[in-house]
């Protein structure tokens, strides 16, 4: 069965196979979602998933980062799976389609915490798990997302599910059991983008890949052949282009998918579909030093798929401006950046930024292609008292074609986790996510995401916060 051929992909392959630069790039994609997600925890989503938390109450088996409180597994990966996903600032990878690690880091480090698993364990699971997300995002085509399912959160599912079944140690059968599971589970619709539902998603799948493994684990049945056949996933959910299941089972780590298409890394917190434009507008602006006063309108040029999922034009809080090229343009003209200050309700209510989003105009470009924020190209322009200044943009930010430098990397990751950590904090903990292959259990890495704690009060030093919402 193909299925088995999958799961003895994940449960088999020793450590040893697994290649240095894979390892590597599974620690880089361990540092940016820790890092994202301790930001993500200041947002209203996460502190509704920790009230969920508090009501199930505590348990002493896997953190809720930031929230020094523990719960089940499976609960844990919930919470830290919105945390990861709520800024929108979390990796992609072109194959998936989606977000690999929102929802395959929290199972790991919730799973880690109840095993005692070491550093390498959970990178080998990462790399693996990588595997499955881009492989099965292959197999069901464009055409699942293009109908409306969020890939990061169905196919994250499994992805979740097969890291969770590494780390317990379950050997093919069951993981073919858990995946089963899984795909009674699997949903996501790209309708909810831009509310508190989108982060939801990759909670969602990351509880599902731990519930999923854990159920498995104790026997629990489901039909063991799910990927194919009639009625199968691929057969219920796929798209009409997706890759034979028969074909991508033989290039199982070959390539792997972290090198191949690799992990792309956002350097700004919103939805990928705006990284190009925002790269050519910021480089439009630098090269003919363009100031927001001058501008009489920006356009933005999409390929077919390539904005499927801006679906907001006309946003009025911060998540919603997340999916908004409209906002987007306007705010990067008139501020000169994007940040995670860019991305507040009052920042997107702004009269200003309102009277430049109506200069504004994304267009449709004909082609016979179908892309997406992370494959493709846009055309931008801005047409100003001086002349109208035009690129085509055909690289992604954050891609291996235009990558994030280390110290670019580094900056981000303190830049998100020194809002709750303050910078002694974030560094030891970084300095932990880099030493995470020699670490032997890995409860003290996750021990780092708690903020300091006042003992003669009882409560968070107030040092911690280093900006203001």
């Amino acid at each position: 069965m193909i299925t088995e051929k999958f799961a003895r992909y994940v449960t088999d392959t020793p450590v040893t196979d697994i290649p240095r630069d894979v390892l590597a790039g599974a620690k880089d994609a361990l540092i940016d979602t820790v890092g994202v997600a301790l930001a993500g925890t200041l947002e209203p989503v996460a502190e509704i998933a920790a009230r969920w938390v508090n009501e199930l109450g505590a348990r002493p088996q896997a953190t809720v980062w930031r929230q020094n409180v523990a719960t089940s597994p499976a609960e844990a990966a919930f919470a830290n799976g919105m945390s990861a996903h709520a800024l929108d600032f979390d990796d992609s990878l072109p194959s998936l389609r989606g977000h690999p690690s929102a929802t395959m880091v929290p199972a790991a480090l919730a799973v880690a915490e109840v095993t005692r698993a070491s550093g390498i364990q959970v990178l080998a699971a990462y790399a693996l798990g990588l595997d499955i997300a881009g492989k099965l995002g292959r197999a069901i085509g464009q055409g699942h997302y293009l109908r409306g399912w969020h890939s990061t959160a169905t196919i994250g599912a499994f992805s979740a599910t097969a890291v969770a079944a590494r780390l317990w140690g379950l050997d093919a059968a069951r993981l073919q059991a858990a995946w089963g599971l899984a795909a009674s589970q699997m949903s996501g619709l790209v309708r909810n983008f831009g509310t508190m539902t989108k982060p939801f998603h990759a909670g969602h799948a990351a509880r599902t890949g731990v519930l999923s493994a854990w159920m498995a684990r104790q026997g629990f049945t489901s039909d063991t052949a799910i990927f194919e056949g009639e009625r199968s996933v691929l057969d219920t959910y796929g798209g009409a282009d997706g890759v034979a299941l028969e074909e991508l089972a033989e290039r199982l780590g070959k390539p792997w998918e972290m090198t191949e298409p690799g992990i792309y890394v956002k350097r700004w917190p919103c939805c990928y579909c705006n990284h190009r434009p925002i790269g050519g507008l910021l480089e439009l602006m630098k090269k003919h030093e363009i100031k927001a006063s001058e501008v009489d309108a920006i356009s933005v040029g999409f390929p077919p798929g390539s904005d499927n999922a801006l679906v907001s034009h006309n946003p009025s809080t911060g998540l919603e401006g997340k999916f908004s090229i409209e906002y987007v343009a306007a705010a990067l003209v008139l501020d000169g950046k994007v940040t995670l200050e860019t991305f507040t309700d009052a920042m997107v209510q702004r009269p200003a930024v309102r009277a430049m989003m109506a200069k504004t105009r994304p267009y449709r470009i004909e082609d016979s292609g179908v892309y997406s924020g992370v494959v493709g190209y846009n055309d931008v322009a801005i047409s100003t008292k001086r002349g109208t200044f035009e690129m085509r943009v055909d690289k992604v930010p954050g891609s291996p074609a235009w990558p994030m430098t280390a110290n670019d990397r580094v900056e981000k990751f303190m830049d998100c986790a020194g809002r709750v950590l303050g910078r002694p904090g974030s560094e030891r903990l970084l300095g932990l996510l880099q030493r995470c292959a020699e670490l032997a259990d890995l409860r003290e890495l996750v021990a780092g995401t708690a903020p300091p704690v006042d003992a003669a009060r009882g409560t968070k030093a107030a040092s911690i916060h280093v900006w203001e919402r």
